[in-house]
C-alpha cells in the first residue's frame, strides 16, 4: 500500500483540529462534572491542597455532631434544674402553709405533701439523662466535648448531685415535722440554700449551653469556609467553560474549513500537471 504524503498545511490543520478536539473533550468533562481539577494529573498542587481542606472540613463536621449532642445533654440538665427549682419553691409554700395549720390532721397532710415533693425532686434528677449522660443525679460523671483534634480544644462539664439527699444532694431533710416551729425554720433555711445552689448551677449550665452553641456556630461557619476554599481550587467556572466550549466549537468548524481549503488547494495544484 502506498504511503500517504500530507503537505505541511494539511498536517498543521490536522494537528490543530486534534488539539481543539482534546480541549472540547476537556471542557465538556468540566461542564458535566463541575470540576476543573478532578485528579492529580489535572493540577497536582491544587488537587492535594483541596483534599487537605476538604478533609479538615470533614473532621470539623464530625466534631460538630458531638458538640450538637452535648448541647442537648446540657440543655436536658438545665431543664431538670429548672423543674427542681420549681418543686423547691413548692416545698417552701408547704412549709409556709404549716404556719397557719391548726390540727394534727393538717400537719400530717402537709408532711405527706412535703415528702412527696422531695421524691419528685429525686425523680427529676434521675430522669434527666440524655444518651446515658446525667449531669444532675450525682457526682462522678464528666461530659467531655472535643472541639477539634487538638487535645487542648475541649470543654469538660462535671456532674453534680441535685437530689434532695442531705449528704450528696441539696441537703433537704426528709420527714420534716412541720408542726414544730424550729423544724419549719430549719426547713426554710435548707430550702433557701437549695434554691441558691440551683440558681448557681442553672447559671453554670446556661453558660455552658451558650458556649457550646457559639462553638457549634463557629464550627459550622469554619467547615463551610474550609469547603469553600477547597472548591475554589478545583471547581470549574461553568459560565467560563460554557463560553470556552462555544469558542472551541467555532474554532473546530473553522479548522475543518481550513483543512478543506488546504486540500482543495493541493488538488488545484495537481490538476495543473494533468
Amino acid at each position: 500500500m502506498a504511503d500517504i504524503t500530507l503537505s505541511a498545511a494539511v498536517r498543521s490543520n490536522l494537528l490543530a483540529l486534534a488539539n481543539t478536539a482534546r480541549l472540547i473533550d476537556r471542557t465538556q468533562d468540566r461542564l458535566s462534572t463541575g470540576l476543573r481539577v478532578a485528579n492529580p494529573v489535572d493540577d497536582a498542587k491544587a488537587f492535594f491542597e483541596s483534599k487537605a481542606l476538604s478533609d479538615r472540613a470533614a473532621t470539623i463536621n464530625e466534631k460538630k455532631d458531638g458538640i450538637d449532642q452535648a448541647v442537648s445533654s446540657v440543655s436536658v440538665a438545665l431543664e431538670a434544674v429548672s423543674a427542681i427549682d420549681t418543686v423547691v419553691e413548692q416545698l417552701k409554700g408547704v412549709v409556709n402553709s404549716a404556719a397557719s395549720a391548726a390540727t394534727a390532721a393538717e400537719f400530717t397532710e402537709l408532711n405527706a405533701q412535703y415528702n412527696a415533693l422531695l421524691l419528685q425532686i429525686d425523680n427529676f434528677a434521675s430522669d434527666a439523662s440524655y444518651q446515658g449522660v446525667n449531669l444532675v443525679n450525682g457526682t462522678g460523671t464528666t461530659l467531655t466535648v472535643n472541639f477539634s483534634n487538638s487535645t487542648s480544644s475541649t470543654l469538660s462539664i462535671a456532674s453534680v448531685g441535685l437530689t434532695h439527699n442531705t449528704a450528696t444532694g441539696l441537703g433537704i431533710m426528709t420527714g420534716a415535722l412541720l408542726s414544730v416551729t424550729a423544724n419549719r425554720a430549719c426547713a426554710i433555711n435548707q430550702l433557701d440554700t437549695a434554691i441558691a445552689t440551683l440558681d448557681a448551677k442553672a447559671k453554670s449550665l446556661g453558660s455552658n449551653v451558650a458556649l457550646l452553641q457559639t462553638r457549634l456556630d463557629f464550627s459550622s461557619a469554619y467547615a463551610n469556609e474550609l469547603q469553600a476554599g477547597s472548591d475554589k481550587l478545583v471547581l470549574a467556572d461553568i459560565t467560563e467553560e460554557g463560553a470556552n466550549l462555544v469558542a472551541l466549537q467555532t474554532r473546530q468548524q473553522l479548522g475543518i474549513s481550513s483543512l478543506s481549503f488546504a486540500g482543495n488547494s493541493e488538488q488545484s495544484v495537481l490538476s495543473l500537471f494533468r
